[in-house]
């Protein structure tokens, strides 16, 4: 991963003896909350129902042992003792006194690890595959040119105050991981022809109140010109993006409102008058940022694990974990390990004080001091060996780490919802744990196969709904929660808006429902389509006609 230098810890310290500066303000009653909101948000820090959240950003969702330790750390001093993992590869932690947050920063800053841009209406901390390094699929590693965006864009004078907050995703490999085209900008490396490398450029994706994926403004922009070609499109929001109404802020409705052509043509119009030279980063700058990550010292090893296959004839539940967690790796002898925090009953995405510690370790020792946060609320333990499988297995198993449920019917996405959210209407956790019960049986999910359930509290979609194969959003009724399911969506490479279901439902009612359409959908599978396969084949009405007849 990207090593820090001194000009790195040296702002990091700054930058936390700037807010250190700022709280002790805002407890002496020097600045009024008014004064201080956009001071804290800046660095992170939300108030919510209950207390303050801190957001602490993960770049590109990098972590090594010593950061994981450090969190773990947090969590027990600061917090309950968990963190919450959430769709922009970054953690919370939901119960923070103001007074020790400027000690939390300062943790944080000794290992390397922020809270800054993870909230205002900035550039926030940008998201890659969480397989980056790791899978064969890639065309070039996205974690360095997320750093590169990231150096670039960190306090960046010029878009420091955008009309809205504002996130890039970035990926190399054709599976998208990321959900790159639901960004405000979305990141894919490509070859052209000739072997040059380059991007192409998605903008215009979000979620929220009104839903879009992206347009590809550029199917080619050569990769030694990318920071003067993001400059380009953010001046065109900055100049032209709406401050008047915050529901229409958002570049995803400049993008609608002006069509990806003529939105394309204004970007072009703007880079042509940008000094590229000055803008873009030279060869030199950018082999020192390549230079900086680290030489993953990868061993030559066999294909097959002998030990590794034994022991999965002897074990169903290893077995089992390495159908669904264990996937390819680019390297010989070695595998990506997805570590699931969706045990059923739990709160997705919610990993203890000591869960943290016991990846942190098996990182340090299995995988190469390597962990990651993954846009769908799991972790991944990017480069373990195949021989040591069996041993990281079984560490999981005891940590309550070894659900073996990615992306099947439990492995689902939930935001914080009312039960932390001041903006939320309904609550999330609880729909998730009742999903999750009701297929509990794991002979009956990898029997379902792959399906994406997402669920948000409120409009904003944090938890990413309109882009589920069952997305599930939580709305009030007259003080009420009720449910509106959507059918269709994904955030991967094919990816589509859900269509509303019908009506909303009560709570009690969301899981019944779940269960209906999945009997519906195996009903009428073909073959090993997924949900999605079907649905799209089917269209909505089996789905809405079974749904509601049951509701009756």
């Amino acid at each position: 991963m990207y090593q820090y230098d001194v000009i790195d810890r040296e702002f990091l310290t700054d930058r936390s003896n700037e807010f250190r500066h700022q709280v002790t303000r805002r407890l002496a009653g020097d600045l009024t909350e008014d004064q201080f909101k956009p001071l804290r948000l800046m660095n992170g820090l939300y108030l919510q129902l209950h207390a303050y959240m801190l957001r602490v950003a993960i770049p590109y969702g990098s972590l090594n042992s010593r950061q994981a330790r450090r969190l773990a750390w947090i969590a027990r001093t600061y917090d309950k003792g968990y963190g919450h993992m959430t769709t922009r590869q970054n953690i919370q932690f939901n119960w923070i006194k103001l007074k020790d947050a400027p000690d939390i920063l300062d943790a944080l800053a000794e290992v390397d690890l922020h809270a800054i841009q993870t909230s205002g209406n900035c550039i926030r901390n940008t998201t890659a595959d969480p397989y980056a390094g790791a899978t064969a699929e890639e065309i070039d590693d996205p974690r360095v040119w997320s750093e590169v965006i990231r150096q670039w864009s960190t306090l960046h004078p010029e878009f420091s105050y955008l009309p809205r907050k504002f996130k890039i995703a970035i990926t190399g490999a054709l599976t998208d991981r990321a959900a790159v085209k639901v960004h405000d900008i979305g990141l894919i490396l490509r070859r052209a022809r000739d072997g040059s490398l380059g991007f192409e450029v998605i903008v215009g994706g979000g979620q929220g109140r009104t839903p879009y994926v992206g347009p590809t403004i550029k199917h080619h922009l050569p990769a030694s010109s990318l920071l003067s070609y993001l400059e380009a499109v953010l001046r065109v929001y900055n100049r032209h993006g709406r401050r008047d109404n915050i529901y229409k802020a958002r570049i995803k409705i400049l993008v609608a409102a002006l069509g990806a052509e003529e939105f394309g043509r204004q970007v072009e119009e703007e880079w042509a008058k940008i000094d590229q030279s000055r803008a873009d980063l030279g060869d030199q700058e950018l082999a020192r940022i390549r230079g900086a990550f680290a030489q993953t010292p990868f061993e030559t090893l066999p294909a097959r694990s002998e030990a590794f296959e034994a022991a999965k004839a002897a074990s169903p539940s290893l077995a089992r974990f390495a159908r669904n967690n264990v996937k390819a790796h680019k390297k010989p002898g070695y595998a990506i390990v997805e570590v699931s925090l969706k045990a059923v009953g739990q709160t997705p995405g919610d990993a203890t004080a000591d869960q943290l510690d016991v990846v942190a370790d098996l990182a340090e020792r299995y995988s190469l001091d390597d962990l990651r946060v993954t846009h769908a609320q799991n972790l991944v333990l990017p480069h373990v060996k195949l021989d040591d499988l069996p041993v990281v297995h079984a560490a999981l198993e005891a940590a309550g780490l070894a659900t073996a449920n990615i992306d099947l019917i439990s492995d689902i996405i939930a935001c914080p919802g009312l039960d932390y959210c001041a903006l939320a209407n309904a609550r999330a956790i609880p729909i998730a744990q009742d999903i999750a019960k009701t297929f509990a049986d794991p002979d009956r999910a990898e029997t379902i196969g792959e399906l994406k359930i997402k669920i948000s509290g409120c409009i904003n979609a944090c938890g990413h709904h309109h882009v589920a194969h069952i997305g599930i959003l939580g709305v009030d009724k007259k003080g009420e929660e009720f449910y509106q399911l959507s059918l269709g969506g994904s955030g991967a490479e094919d990816a589509s808006i859900g269509k509303i279901l019908g009506p909303a439902l009560a709570a009690d009612r969301v899981a019944p429902a779940i269960d209906t359409l999945v009997d519906t959908y195996l009903a009428a599978r073909q073959g090993e389509e997924r949900f999605l396969d079907t649905y799209r084949r089917v269209g909505l009405e089996p789905f809405k006609e079974a749904v509601y007849a049951q509701a009756d």
